[in-house]
């Protein structure tokens, strides 16, 4: 009896209030599928930037390590344009997350109280948010986040994939056997004009940058996704 009273002054069940008002849930459900069409677009131009940075890092390993006059600091230019494009989609990524905020809030406060039929889960004024949001789109993140969330997730592998070949480029195609420090300190100054401690500084500072940017984001940010229902996926066999 009480449950009864309750959804009738919510207007649950009775064709009352805005969430079984036939026309605004019609408005709301064509904006969600809009909104969600355009997350999905900014995920494929996240994953076209993230492409042409592996074809790009694909295609220096075939000529780096296939050529034995080609000088190892072709990896320079790697990644130079590797950190281009890491900047290129961490800006795309700002974008992406920006109207996915959108979705997940309407997700969160109309999907949920329409399926579960209880407009008690209704908590704050999201609608203002959504409206204030609509009228002056704002970033969600900063740019050093979303750069490192990237990093995280896709190019940091690309980084250390530089390096590994790196490394084998100057094993592999050294003027000499690389058997001691001396040696390798001379390899690496082979094949063009730069000194080697400038190349040994480049590379240094590059991936102990790269590392803590990754770390530092992995302690500060938040995860895309929580791990907390993992241990409920039984409930989810069908």
């Amino acid at each position: 009896m009480e449950d009864a009273q309750e959804r009738k002054a919510s207007g649950l069940g009775t064709g009352e209030g805005p969430l079984l008002d036939p026309v605004y849930a019609n408005a709301m459900s064509h904006f969600y599928r809009g909104e969600l069409g355009r997350i999905m677009g900014w995920r494929m131009r996240l994953d076209a930037t993230t492409n042409w940075a592996i074809t790009v890092t694909s295609t220096v390993f075939t000529v780096a390590l296939s050529i034995r006059e080609v000088p190892h600091g072709i990896f320079f230019f790697n990644l130079a344009v590797v950190w281009i494009l890491l900047w290129i989609e961490a800006r795309r990524y700002r974008f992406y997350d920006a109207f996915r905020a959108r979705v997940r809030l309407l997700e969160a406060h109309f999907l949920v109280p329409v399926v579960l039929q209880n407009t008690r889960l209704l908590q704050g004024d999201w609608r203002r948010i959504m409206c204030e949001d609509l009228l002056m789109p704002s970033f969600k993140m900063s740019k050093l986040e979303a750069l490192g969330r990237r990093l995280k997730r896709n190019y940091i592998y690309l980084f250390l994939l530089i390096l590994g070949a790196w490394m084998m480029k100057i094993f592999l195609h050294a003027p000499a056997p690389v058997d001691s420090w001396q040696s390798f300190y001379e390899a690496v100054a082979a094949g063009h004009g730069m000194a080697a401690w400038l190349v040994v500084g480049v590379f240094a500072v590059t991936f102990t940058g790269v590392m803590g940017l990754m770390v530092y984001i992995s302690r500060a940010s938040p995860s895309e996704v929580s791990e907390f229902g993992m241990r409920n996926r039984d409930m989810w066999r069908i």
